[in-house]
């Protein structure tokens, strides 16, 4: 094969390629941009999976898992599965888009063929799903910072719960607070990675300078130390509770986003010198690290203002609080977390906007994850990144407007989907299975890098068995636990958070991939066969793994191993 071409960035060259097994024709080849520095590679990687969840979402998930006694059991099992869970899939989706350099649904159809590409489109619309209610509650933490600056904060919780209702459930507002979020989402990803790196260069860090100060200031409280000593004990009886590690698995899938397909897009604009074995352990790992700062900030300032201001209170009246889910699962955060800043004085205002500003910040750059996934999944379909743009904004926003004006829809949302991130897991090991486990391993991963950890045959049996048989007994611990849940909304009927709910929104979701796969198998053979038939070109995007063939170069050099 002979090929002759000249890159020059971001621009499409035609070049002259003869191939024994493409023939000879025009082909029109583009060059991927890459990450300018490793430093804003590894911001942009924590910024895509440091979010709310870490903030929000972790404190009360470690306080609804905890007895009397405390913690601690929640959070060793919550390290296994970073461990035995989240590292090796977002291995897999590291090496998935840096192999392919396309988004979820194009990586799946090059590694996998058609047969797999479902999987791919489940983890996209997943995502997306997640997407339309996030940017609601991120408008939620934009209009706290501006409320709290203009207003004092509440003394009670009657009166905090009031601010809440008055804007998230009774006014408009977070219609006009969602289309911001939307806006500077998609404004971040206009220029793909350029402003990708450019925005979670400066966001990222204070970001973590923010969440580091409240940290400290939270350790030198009095009575701090009371809550960090709860958090921190054991409760052994709780291993035997399979509530634990359900929330456990879902809570670091969240947290970290393995299986979301965020880093898949991401990985694209890396190269083989990126070490993705590095990225994939050490960004989670740091990650639950923002998660554990997270939790012993909330616990040490709950404690410790509950004390000074109510003398008798006792641990379980504490931890009740925590565990106060309010509206929309919202609320510690937007219920007492205002209560508890106003007891400090008149600083307490000013750590309430920089809470709510931090808590902005990490839903920001994990927001622009998302709509990077989306961007370049259509970009992969040949779409301009403009276009692609405006289709995402008016999506999110259109879907986000559900959630905007029915705080039940997004808290019924956030209980279906955050939960379909253990599926996603299973899409991306059916990936694997598919090339091969030992081929990805070899081939995707450690031949095709260079100056990285080598990923050893360990890896293998941790993906090939031990992650398949934790999400299996999760699935099923899961769905145990809701049919059995005490009487309510009973797990067959059609309630807000309930078992029939989520498996009918999850059927209607995969019957909705089925027929648009039919359908663009459909569209694609018939384009095909007219381009064949035309002889106009084809597109190939640069990449380290260039090959001039319009079959999957991985697929042909490794036929036989497959």
């Amino acid at each position: 094969m002979s090929v002759e071409k000249i890159f020059s960035d971001d621009k499409e060259e035609s070049v002259s390629i003869s191939s024994s097994v493409a023939g000879s024709g025009k082909y029109t080849v583009k060059k991927q941009t890459r990450f300018s520095t490793p430093l804003a590679l590894f911001l942009s990687c924590l910024g895509c999976v440091v979010g709310t969840g870490n903030i929000w979402r972790f404190p009360r998930i470690l306080a609804n898992n905890s007895q009397d006694e405390g913690c601690l059991v929640f959070l060793i099992v919550w390290v296994i599965f970073l461990l035995l869970w989240s590292i090796p899939i977002l291995i897999v989706e590291y090496g998935t888009g840096r192999f392919t350099q396309k988004a979820v649904i194009g990586s799946f159809q090059e590694l996998g063929g058609a047969k797999v590409t479902w999987c791919g489109a489940w983890i996209c619309l997943v995502s997306f799903c997640i997407s339309c209610y996030y940017v609601v509650i991120l408008g939620w933490c934009f209009y706290y910072i501006i409320y709290f600056i203009a207003n004092e904060l509440p003394q009670d919780s009657a009166e905090s719960r009031k601010i809440f209702k008055d804007f998230a459930e009774d006014s408009y507002w977070p219609i006009l607070t969602t289309g911001i979020a939307v806006l500077l989402a998609a404004l971040s990803v206009s220029k793909g990675v350029k402003t990708i790196e450019k925005v979670c260069t400066y966001l990222v860090p204070v970001l973590l300078l923010i969440l580091l100060f409240t940290f400290v200031w939270s350790l030198t409280r009095e009575y701090a130390d009371v809550g960090i000593k709860y958090m921190f004990t054991p409760h052994w009886d709780s291993f035997s509770n399979p509530r634990v590690w359900v929330d456990a698995v879902t809570q670091n899938a969240f947290d970290t986003g393995a299986g979301a397909g965020l880093l898949i897009p991401y990985a694209a604009y890396m190269s083989k010198h990126h070490g993705i074995v590095r990225y994939a352990t050490m960004v989670p790992t740091v990650n639950n690290l923002v998660s554990l700062i997270s939790g012993i900030t909330i616990f040490s300032t709950v404690f410790s203002s509950l004390i000074v201001s109510t003398p008798y209170v006792t641990n379980s009246d504490i931890v009740g609080i925590i565990k106060d889910s309010g509206p929309g699962s919202t609320g510690l955060t937007f219920i007492w977390i205002p209560v508890l800043f106003e007891s400090v004085g008149v600083f307490g205002r000013v750590l309430a906007c920089l809470f709510f500003l931090c808590l902005s910040l990490a839903g920001l750059t994990s927001i622009i994850a998302s709509f990077e996934l989306f961007t370049h999944t259509l970009v992969d379909f040949n779409l301009k990144r403009s276009f692609a743009i405006i289709i995402n904004t008016c999506l999110i926003f259109g879907f986000g407007m559900l959630s905007a004006t029915n705080i039940n829809i997004l808290t019924n949302q956030d209980f279906v989907w955050s939960f379909a991130l253990i599926i996603n897991g299973f899409m991306l090991i059916i990936l694997v299975f598919k090339v091969g486990v030992r081929n990805f391993r070899e081939r995707v991963i450690n031949s095709f890098g260079s100056d990285d950890w080598r990923l050893n045959i360990a890896w293998e049996w941790i993906i090939a068995v031990i992650v398949p048989l934790e999400g299996l007994a999760v699935i099923v611990w899961w769905s145990v636990d809701l049919i059995e849940s005490p009487p309510g909304d009973e797990w067959y009927e059609f309630g807000r958070e309930t078992f029939l709910t989520t498996i009918v929104q999850w059927l209607g979701l995969l019957i909705l991939i089925i027929l648009t796969n039919i359908l663009v198998s459909c569209v694609c053979h018939w384009r095909r066969k007219k381009r064949d038939q035309e002889g106009a070109p084809v597109l190939i995007r640069y990449s380290p793994n260039y090959s001039a063939t319009r079959e999957n170069p991985f697929r042909q050099q490794d036929q036989a191993n497959l």
